[in-house]
């Protein structure tokens, strides 16, 4: 069963800095693009960045303020996060999907990020 485990949420201030790995398991990493959602309470999940075969997507909101990146090595995908703000609080979730074939999907249990004054 494939695993992805999200770490690296918590409390920050605005305008601080924080980390989002992900480490997935069973799973040919290699073949599949990796992401964030976020989901805010009372919100729809959203797309925060995915990386889709080497070329990234970033969401607006958050554009120039986090970074996608990926490490096939080690079967992990991070989030850079930096100069946060409240509205970014959410529960950060990573997502994996197949690039071919069934495109399977698979999701995280989610890491809570809190940005509080």
């Amino acid at each position: 069963q494939v695993q992805l485990v999200e770490s690296g949420g918590g409390l920050v201030q605005p305008g601080g800095s924080l980390r989002l790995s992900c480490a997935a398991s069973r799973i040919t990493f290699g073949v599949y693009d990796m992401g964030w959602y976020r989901q805010a309470p009372g919100k729809q999940r959203e797309l925060v960045a995915i990386d889709t075969n080497g070329s990234t997507t970033t969401s607006e909101s958050v554009k120039g303020r986090f970074t996608i990146s990926r490490d096939n090595a080690r079967n992990t995908v991070s989030l850079q996060m930096s100069s946060l703000k409240p509205e970014d609080t959410a529960l950060y979730y990573c997502y994996a999907r197949a690039r071919a074939g069934p495109r399977n999907e698979y999701w995280g249990q989610g890491t809570q990020v809190t940005v509080f004054a």
